[in-house]
């Protein structure tokens, strides 16, 4: 087993940190740049005062948040679910993605997972003796696509389980249902589990989200993997879960015991209550990225690049060959310098790093006049 995940540090942390030293607006790490609602901190507050939590939670999540979790796949996407069997929290879905693959991949299963793809789906692959196979997303028309056919001839009898993540970072595709009934039915043919990141589940502004989990022959054999870090906008607590069948949930959780056992503690009581929030925060949430989206992908387009417009998340990806360059890692460590922005470049989101090569990704979840002074900035390399 290859450890090519050991050793060093995350693009993220090396474009932060040269954000910090050059002074230059960061869009290349997703993080927002301002808190989300305040009833929802108070309610963190108020947790920590009563000493809601500030003890070891109960293992599998407190009830609370776990009701509202289970009452949240409900009331958007029609899934029911016992919040005593069917449903863990984990420290964020990061942990949620190594528990989910400790628990379920054995050395030399092959997992699948849709390249690019986040780093650290890799990493966790590794960790568990796992081999990737990558299923590379394309762009062609101003979007990325899935080839399906290239996704069946990726599975062979050592195949355990598709990796999927939609909406898609750092792409922003959103697949559709005929793709997911593909991949559904594909799954149900060959016997193999899905585990699926859906953090982004809220910020789709094309189209719509579909959790593979409702699909046909789906329940019993996805496990299902979100958080309140993008949707609510605070990144900081580490609140995720894992959804599934009690035995697919109770595996994650044999795993999830020995890397964290609990976290976030106060920070459940508050997601609890985010999560019954109206329906008109989440409509609002959407409505502003979709305008900041907008904003960025037009300065991205004056100042000269290909533009990828995503249909969901709060990532763009540009393509830098317009402006005569061909290399993603010469580019963006040289950009703070030239015209103040950091980005990331999509290649070390890849396997195969050449298809990668001349692709950049920026983040929009940042003030909107934070993102018309990048927009200028970045103006000087038209």
């Amino acid at each position: 087993m290859t450890k090519e995940w050991l050793g060093g540090t995350t693009i993220f942390a090396e474009m932060s940190a040269l954000a910090v030293r050059t002074g230059a607006i960061n869009l290349g790490q997703g993080f927002p740049d301002t808190d989300g609602p305040e009833s929802v901190r108070e309610a963190a507050v108020r947790a920590l005062r009563d000493g809601r939590g500030n003890q070891y939670p109960p293992g599998p999540g407190v009830p609370e948040l776990r009701a509202a979790i289970a009452g949240h796949q409900q009331r958007f996407h029609g899934l029911s679910l016992d919040p005593d069997t069917e449903v863990l929290v984990t420290a964020g879905a990061t942990e949620a993605i190594a528990a989910a693959l400790l628990a379920l991949v054995d050395t030399g299963d092959e997992v699948i997972a849709l390249e690019p793809y986040y780093d650290s789906y890799a990493a966790c692959v590794g960790m568990a003796g796992g081999t990737r196979v990558p299923v590379t997303l394309r762009p062609r028309d101003g979007a990325y696509h899935l080839d399906l056919d290239e996704l069946r001839a990726a599975v062979t009898g050592r195949t355990r389980l598709i990796l999927l993540n939609t909406p898609h970072n750092p792409t922003g595709t959103v697949l559709g249902r005929e793709e997911l009934t593909a991949i559904a039915e594909l799954a149900v043919e060959r016997d193999l589990l899905v585990v699926t990141d859906e953090v982004y589940e809220h910020l789709v502004f094309d189209g719509e989200h579909i959790p593979i989990a409702s699909l046909p022959g789906m329940r019993e054999r996805t496990l299902t993997i979100s958080s309140a870090g993008k949707t609510f906008s605070f990144t900081g607590w580490k609140v995720g879960w894992v959804t599934g069948t009690p035995e697919l949930v109770t595996a994650v959780r044999s795993a999830k015991q020995f890397l964290t056992y609990v976290a976030s503690g106060p920070f459940q009581y508050a997601v609890a209550e985010a999560l019954r929030l109206p329906d008109s925060y989440f409509e609002g949430v959407r409505a502003d990225l979709r305008a900041k989206r907008d904003v960025l992908s037009a300065g991205l387009a004056a100042a000269g690049f290909d533009v990828y417009r995503p249909a969901g998340t709060y990532f763009v990806t540009t393509d830098i060959r317009p402006l005569g360059e061909t290399d993603g890692f010469a580019f963006c460590r040289t950009l703070p310098a030239r015209c103040g922005v950091v980005a990331v470049p999509n290649a070390v989101f890849y396997d195969h790093q050449q298809e990668g090569a001349p692709f950049v990704r920026f983040a929009f979840c940042k003030r909107t006049d934070v993102l018309v002074e990048a927009a200028a900035r970045l103006k000087t390399l038209a």
